[in-house]
């Protein structure tokens, strides 16, 4: 089963500016982000015919993020990656995106991903390896921290 390039056209029209969001923090960079999700969608165009079934998304999705990392030439684990929250919620909470920091690196991943990356949690399981019920309570966990984290710092003031 391969994807179609009207299927792959219909992701890039309807999930561009997430994807850009994402990458842009992952790179630091708007310009370069642009540039990485252009050539991740041209490369997806490119090898269609392996997609062998599954969410389209999820695999584009790591297309994207494996040409946003040869851009940024970082061979680094995705699961160790700091993003960059500031870069991608302008007019975030300084404390939030400080308590998103400080997660470990898979929730921090994961709430990457399903709040900036607006992807699902099936398609968030696909594209690191876990199952959609370990997406769930990792991101339950990262929830109750980030509560903990900003209640605490709403009682230090």
């Amino acid at each position: 089963m391969s994807a179609s390039a009207e299927e792959i056209e219909r992701v890039y029209a309807a999930r561009y500016q997430p994807y850009r969001r994402a990458v842009t923090a992952l790179l630091g960079s708007d310009e370069r982000a642009h540039d990485a999700v252009q050539e991740g969608f041209a490369k997806a165009l490119a090898k269609r015919r392996q997609f062998k079934g599954g969410s389209l998304e999820a695999w584009i999705w790591r297309i994207v993020v494996r040409q946003a990392l040869d851009i940024g030439r970082r061979p680094v684990e995705l699961m160790e990656r700091d993003f960059d929250v500031e870069l991608v919620a302008s007019q975030a909470d300084p404390e939030l995106a400080e308590a998103v920091r400080r997660l470990p690196p898979r929730r921090r991943l994961i709430v990457f991903l399903r709040y900036f990356g607006d992807l699902s949690y099936d398609q968030i399981a696909e594209l690191i390896g876990v199952s959609a019920g370990t997406v769930g309570a990792a991101l339950s966990q990262a929830h109750d921290e980030l509560r903990q984290a900003l209640e605490l710092e709403g009682a230090e003031r």
